[in-house]
């Protein structure tokens, strides 16, 4: 059963029972997201390494090893 069916499904029953239908799917993957940018910028930080810009950092550092 594909997500979508399974939505329709869990829709129809809520409506049937009288219950909230439950969230469409994928509504809150943006929310997720950013959730998991924000606890990995906030590791970041407990462990005293840049929050930002790690990857270009780590390029630059790696490319041109004199440049700092």
């Amino acid at each position: 059963m594909s997500i979508t069916q399974q939505y329709l499904l869990d829709s129809y029953r809520a409506r049937v029972l009288g219950e909230p239908e439950p969230p469409a799917p994928g509504r809150h993957d943006a929310d997720v997201v950013r959730e998991v940018r924000d606890h990995r910028r906030f590791n970041a930080v407990i462990a005293e390494r840049p929050a930002r810009g790690r990857v270009r950092y780590a390029l630059r550092r790696w490319l041109h090893p004199r440049a700092l």
